[in-house]
């Protein structure tokens, strides 16, 4: 009877010490899975971009009249100098995206190229919309007075 006793309670203390051993490797798995996620660079990088991300930005689209604050540091002084005019390209998408902003210059063409996530760039209004037929507004550069404007689009 001691030895049945004896018996059963060493099969029992097996599968307990087996139970545990699988629990065990189990978790470990579970925290290397964790772990591999939350380290991979990829994840990271997206992470860090995200939180870089601006929440507030307005909806742009090519050939609308934005004003764009652009942060100017001048010795110890800061200030906001706006920059106004048509939307002629978009580029890029998320953290790296681009607008190129086109305005007459004492009857000189002065491009700018903005990153929108940019801590450069105070801040972004959109003036007015614009209607056109085109993703990249390109042609407006051989364009001279008059014939630069953009017709306006109600309906955004």
């Amino acid at each position: 009877m001691a030895k049945k006793n004896q018996e059963t309670e060493s099969e029992i203390i097996n599968e307990t010490d087996t139970s545990t051993v699988i629990s065990v490797e189990n978790e470990k798995k579970e925290l290397v899975s964790q772990t591999k996620k939350r380290l991979s660079s990829s994840n990271l990088i997206k992470e860090f971009e995200g939180e870089q991300l601006k929440k507030k930005l307005p909806e742009i689209y090519v050939g609308d009249t934005v004003k764009v604050g652009v942060k100017i540091t001048e010795g110890n002084k800061e200030r906001v100098q706006p920059y106004e005019g048509v939307v002629i390209a978009k580029r890029h998408g998320g953290l790296n995206q681009t607008i190129t902003v086109r305005r007459i210059f004492q009857g000189i063409g002065v491009e700018r190229v903005f990153m929108l996530h940019s801590p450069q760039v105070a801040s972004l209004k959109v003036e007015r919309r614009g209607k056109v037929r085109r993703a990249k507004l390109f042609y407006l550069r051989d364009r001279v007075g008059k014939a630069t404007r953009v017709k306006q689009r109600f309906d955004r």
